[in-house]
């Protein structure tokens, strides 16, 4: 029996594409909450030079 059958081989593949998901979605909430972060501090510093 090999260790390369299609199961595994499915199981494996599900398991990489659950953590590249995973990772990707991570990094589009950092970059989401970053422009949340700067949209907030450009309109408190706005709000201090009027």
């Amino acid at each position: 029996m090999s260790r390369n059958n299609e199961g595994n081989i499915k199981k494996h593949n599900d398991k990489l594409h659950k953590a590249q998901d995973k990772a990707k979605k991570a990094a589009m909430d950092r970059k989401e909450k970053l422009k949340q972060i700067t949209k907030k501090f450009n309109e408190d510093k706005a709000s201090e030079n009027n």
